[in-house]
């Protein structure tokens, strides 16, 4: 009886062990993320970001570094930060055993988009579009965080290729000037999948970098000498992003993952609080804008011109419209009609001017005066969205200076810099 006693106890323990052991492997399942990112193009900011991830990289299931680059980056600037990661391995692994292997990191290197997608918001499928599908259609009990640093245009590509793989990803998109430089691949998923579960991050991101009441030590002047400086190969190649200043604008989509709950965006986290949004501001003007049009910033601007049916294809740019200073193609839409989308990243009084080989399109000019907070008031232009957009926080509290939403961010800048500072440790010699 005695033995039977201590055989039934013996097994209760034993299940008891294992329940807890499946209770730890649930606890410490990690992320699965995916990265398409602007690296080497226009803002260096995104090798401070891609050397973040890396030093937290035991943290998440990397499962993709897509290049979807704005200027001259390809997928050889993710292998550059690769590199120095390599060399720093053995080091960093004695701290973190799960740091993944420099080759497995390159397997899942992929080249997206370079050039922007056109007026209807996609256009062919690219290694790195092809490889998120991939990604999102892998079996697994969560989801795929598709976290966005710069163009939006393979995400479009995919959902536009396979729209069934939206049940399957969660979004986290850096906008706000990606937005303005993706403004056709962002029109096509907020017409055509407002469904998508997505954090639009126009400016809550800035709290990042931005420095008001941020102590001392972590100032974005100071970081690099207190914490960086010495340590490491990938210590010595962040110099020369912004000379060491800490910028990063990327970073808050990994650190939102990182901590806290990643399926309640409005909860706290390092990487911002956002709340529900269920439109996308867009303004449609016909025959052009004066200043006595007003829009929301960030928000979706077309222009619809009227001039000669010509024998092109359809989507073909025909025309240039050069808006602040920088220049922007338009498109042949059929029966006449050219158009042209804008998104402005801040605040401003805009002015605009079209030229083109085509003498009703040449010389077109107009403004418009963008207001914050975002996303303005309603319109029937408006695209309608889903119950799981969400975007800045609208609180007048919550801005630093004109950003909205940034001191969701801010409130932990002690605390994200800090533990990364930690980790620099890990690197001294």
């Amino acid at each position: 009886m005695k033995f039977k006693l201590r055989v039934t106890l013996l097994g209760l323990a034993v299940l008891i062990l294992m329940s807890k052991c499946k209770s730890m492997e649930i606890d410490t399942v990690k992320p699965r993320v995916l990265i398409s990112s602007d690296i080497g193009g226009t803002d260096p900011d995104d090798f401070q970001s891609m050397i973040h991830l890396l030093m937290y990289a035991d943290q998440f299931e990397i499962e993709g570094l897509v290049a979807s680059p704005f200027g001259d980056g390809r997928k050889s600037n993710f292998l550059d930060i690769i590199d120095d990661y390599e060399k720093d391995y053995a080091q960093l692994a004695k701290h973190a055993s799960d740091l993944p292997k420099p080759a497995a990191l390159r397997a899942v290197v992929k080249q997206g988009a370079i050039p922007a997608a056109p007026f209807k918001g996609y256009s062919t499928s690219t290694e790195g579009s092809d490889w998120i599908i991939k990604c999102a259609k892998k079996e697994s009990d969560q989801p795929l965080w598709v976290l966005v640093w710069g163009g939006i245009e393979d995400l479009a590509q995919a959902l536009h290729d396979a729209p069934e793989i939206k049940e399957n990803i969660r979004v986290y998109w850096i906008g706000g000037p990606n937005k303005k430089w993706s403004i056709n691949a962002y029109s096509y998923i907020a017409a055509n999948h407002g469904d998508l579960w997505m954090i639009e991050a126009n400016a809550t991101y800035r709290g990042w970098f931005m420095d008001e009441d941020s102590p001392e030590a972590f100032k974005a002047e100071t970081y690099y000498d207190n914490f960086i400086q010495g340590r490491g190969v990938m210590g010595k190649d962040f110099i020369n992003y912004y000379k060491g200043e800490i910028k990063m604008g990327d970073t808050p989509s990994l650190a939102y993952v990182m901590n806290g709950d990643p399926e309640d965006p409005t909860g706290e986290s390092w990487g911002g609080s956002f709340e529900k949004i269920d439109r996308s501001s867009r303004s449609v003007f016909e025959g052009g804008s004066t200043n006595a049009d007003t829009v929301a910033a960030y928000a979706i601007i077309e222009w619809r011109f009227k001039g000669p049916k010509i024998t092109v294809p359809e989507d073909s740019a025909v025309f240039q419209i050069k808006i602040q200073g920088q220049i922007w193609p338009g498109y042949y839409l059929g029966e006449g009609i050219y158009g042209v989308k804008y998104s402005s990243k801040k605040a401003e009084h805009g002015k605009y001017k079209t030229s083109s080989e085509i003498p009703e399109l040449n010389g077109l000019e107009g403004e418009y005066i963008s207001t914050i907070p975002w996303p303005g008031k309603p319109s029937s232009d408006d695209f309608q969205l889903g119950s799981n957009w969400y975007s800045d926080r609208l609180a007048e509290g919550l801005f630093i200076k004109d950003q909205q939403g940034a001191k969701t961010i801010s409130k932990h800048r002690e605390a994200f810099l800090g533990d990364w500072g930690e980790r620099w440790k890990w690197l001294e010699k």
